[in-house]
């Protein structure tokens, strides 16, 4: 028998601190929710590696939990405050949205397949989130009758801009996302909104699955 506990101080102090995550809040609350729940009953063991690990399939593709040191620091870089509004998308089965509510968010995800929504749902209300709300929709619109955000956080990765996201942050909001291929190239990049301007930085390589609808169609080759 797995003690996931004591795995999960592990993932904690092994991965989390040594990789530049110290956000009290951000360490406390991947201490607290067991991450093995929302992995697949068959590979709950491997659900605090460093690997993305497919949760669900269904509509747009694979959903993963990524690894949580990626997770985690991305997170800590969008600076998410308690009473903030969050919007999360492409989610695995409800991990991120858990984490994000712990730290007093009011979060929203969007999913665009039932049956995995309704599974998040499940897990959510499980874990005593039950107060984020899961909507349905094509994961590249976000939920515009949600918005304005103050944090999109995007779990993959993304070749194309994703515009729609960013125009559902309010003013000084915050997207974080890995731009490019999914491959060990690419970089986590936080988005910030002033105005109709969003800059840019990247934060840290980063490899990730590329999520199908932000997938950059191949042009013309003569």
């Amino acid at each position: 028998m797995i003690d996931f506990a004591r795995v999960r101080r592990m993932m904690v102090d092994h991965q989390l601190r040594t990789y530049d995550i110290t956000d009290l809040g951000v360490l406390t609350a991947m201490n607290e929710v067991p991450r093995e729940v929302f992995a697949p009953s068959n590979a709950q063991e491997l659900a605090y590696s460093d690997q993305s690990l497919p949760v669900a399939a269904g509509e747009a593709g694979q959903r993963y939990l990524l690894p949580p040191m990626i997770f985690g620091r991305i997170l800590q870089n969008l600076q998410l405050r308690a009473g903030e509004r969050a919007l999360v998308v492409a989610s695995g089965l409800g991990y991120e949205a858990v984490i994000m509510s712990r730290l007093g968010a009011a979060v929203t995800v969007v999913e665009p397949d039932e049956a995995i929504a309704a599974t998040i749902r499940e897990k959510l209300a499980a874990q005593g989130a039950g107060e984020v709300e899961v909507v349905v929709g094509p994961m590249e619109a976000g939920s515009p009758d949600k918005a304005p955000f103050d944090v999109v956080y995007v779990n993959g990765a993304v070749q194309k801009r994703p515009q729609a996201l960013l125009e559902q942050l309010k003013e000084e909001g915050r997207l974080g996302v890995i731009v490019g291929d999914g491959s060990r190239t690419s970089r986590a990049t936080l988005f910030v909104r002033s105005g109709d301007v969003f800059g840019s930085r990247a934060i840290f390589d980063a490899a990730a699955p590329l999520l199908p609808p932000f997938r950059e169609e191949p042009g013309f080759v003569f």
